[in-house]
């Protein structure tokens, strides 16, 4: 396994150099987005397609993780087409520029550390792939993975397409998006991939729980990014400042993260 690991770490490192040099050529690193979704799903196949004799545990764990990555890619990669350049980016590599530093900044700060991290949280797809070569049968836990899984793809596929509906309608401007799974959550999509990942997690547990023991750090890490780091609380400082008292009526009234109903004016 650690042999095959180490193949996919080299994968992903040269689909990043390669991407790296295109971002230094436009200057914009912001595509990245599109590419964790994407990198994932290439981690999944390069693992499937190192097994012998891979068994149907293997190629769930890979469907999953591809209609999750693959997905959630195009959906970037269509935005950023669109709006261009992402002031997250922008402003995290703001100063290199100013030095003439970007070349250097870009790969250090934001494609090399990104693959370390899409590798960590999508090891439980990998290692759970990986493991995975015998011809067993699904399991009861495997189950329970894949629903909560769908969960999250439910909540994750309609959010964003539910929020992207919204952007597009002129009358939407100044507003704040509070119908449909908006309703019950501030962020459906995150949410989604919340619990996809736990999801995938799981079904990577019924190959085994030492595997699982393995792979915990990638949900978790997950979790706190969206929760705690560059999901919900970043994106949440924008809207405070941008949408104000309008914001914080929406805030009161509906869950930051798991969908709850909403509260009662008032």
């Amino acid at each position: 396994m650690l042999d095959a690991l180490l193949v996919n770490a080299a994968i992903l490192l040269a689909l990043v150099v390669a991407q790296w040099l295109v971002s230094v050529k436009i200057d914009d690193v912001s595509f990245i987005d599109a590419f964790w979704g994407a990198g994932m799903g290439i981690m999944a196949i390069a693992s499937y397609f190192q097994l012998a004799e891979p068994g149907a545990l293997a190629f769930l764990l890979m469907a999953m993780t591809c209609a999750w990555g693959f997905r959630l890619g195009i959906y970037l990669i269509r935005r950023w087409s669109r709006e261009g350049e992402d002031k997250r980016y922008k402003m995290i590599l703001k100063k290199d520029r100013e030095k003439g530093n970007f070349a250097v900044a870009a790969l250090t700060k934001v494609w090399l550390m990104q693959a370390v991290l899409l590798f960590l949280v999508s090891s439980p797809a990998q290692v759970g792939i990986l493991a995975s070569s015998d011809p067993a049968p699904i399991t009861p836990l495997a189950w329970v993975g894949v629903a909560i899984y769908l969960v999250g793809i439910f909540f994750e596929w309609v959010g964003d397409w539910q929020l992207a509906r919204f952007k597009a309608d002129p009358a939407s401007h100044g507003k704040v998006l509070d119908t449909g799974l908006w309703r019950y959550t501030r962020h459906p999509n995150y949410f989604g991939d919340f619990a996809a990942w736990w999801g995938i997690w799981l079904v990577c547990a019924s190959a085994g729980w030492d595997y699982a023991l393995y792979t915990v750090a990638g949900p978790l890490f997950l979790s706190f990014t969206l929760t705690k780091w560059s999901g919900v609380a970043l994106l949440e400082k924008g809207m405070d400042r941008t949408k104000g008292d309008k914001y914080a009526e929406y805030k009161r009234r509906t869950s930051a993260f798991i969908p709850l109903p909403p509260k009662s004016p008032g």
